[in-house]
């Protein structure tokens, strides 16, 4: 019967679309190199973790399937040891992450440059505080009250993204298929480095291996920055005196 094979033929359609918008894991190993040095993978960085890559849909069958992709728990940026753990993350546009403070003495975690600009002011150990990062950009961030913290948190317009490890693999989870414009990021890069990075890909079932990616680290890096108030942190009182 016409209509018997016509139901068939469209619930195989359908199950072939919904494998296809699952997807699966794409890959990619990223080398790290002074900037100065052209030389293939010569004196490469040895810990290449931190690298961030998201895949922004260019197709309109993938720019559907970004729309229906599950949200991914929200992150958290925890203050420990004078630290944000983790250094960098990265997140979907519209995301509310919490910056829990588990450190015994106050902290004043501020962004007034580039990305979301926010001052959560000071508050005590055991408390959280929010942002919802709801525009696309790089966000650094730091802590009134202590020089030594930084992090970032990096928001895109895509759901496929990840961060390389130690070793410079990563793994971007549930990519369907489709054609993609690749983005790098890396904290220690300049920008017009990390530009000539940006290409088009595209992800099949037989390839889902990146090219391997080679960054370039700017020798003149440095962490150094001032406080919220644009002026040099006042030096840390002597040994033995916590700061609250």
């Amino acid at each position: 019967m016409p209509w018997v094979v016509c139901l068939m033929a469209l619930s195989w359609l359908a199950v072939a679309r919904a494998s296809n918008t699952r997807g699966g894991p794409v890959t990619a190993e990223v080398d790290i190199f002074p900037r100065s040095d052209s030389r293939p993978a010569a004196l490469s960085r040895k810990d290449a973790s931190n690298v961030a890559l998201w895949l922004m849909p260019v197709d309109t069958e993938a720019q559907a399937d970004a729309q229906t992709a599950p949200q991914k728990p929200a992150p958290q940026l925890v203050q420990r040891n004078k630290t944000f753990q983790p250094h960098v993350a990265i997140v979907e546009v519209g995301t509310v992450v919490e910056f829990p403070n588990r450190d015994p003495f106050f902290h004043n975690i501020f962004s007034l440059f580039d990305g979301k600009r926010f001052d959560l002011g000071l508050y005590e150990s055991g408390s959280t505080r929010t942002v919802r990062f709801d525009r696309p950009g790089v966000s650094f961030l730091f802590c009134n009250i202590h020089a030594e913290m930084s992090a970032v948190v990096l928001a895109v317009e895509t759901p496929y993204f990840a961060l390389s490890d130690s070793s410079g693999h990563l793994t971007v989870p549930d990519v369907p298929d489709g054609r993609y414009e690749m983005h790098v990021w890396y904290e220690r890069s300049l920008p017009e480095d990390l530009r000539e990075l940006i290409r088009e890909v595209e992800i099949t079932g037989s390839g889902r291996a990146l090219p391997r990616i080679r960054v370039a680290e700017n020798p003149n890096f440095t962490s150094e920055h001032k406080n919220k108030y644009g002026q040099d942190y006042v030096p840390p009182p002597p040994t033995g005196y916590s700061r609250r």
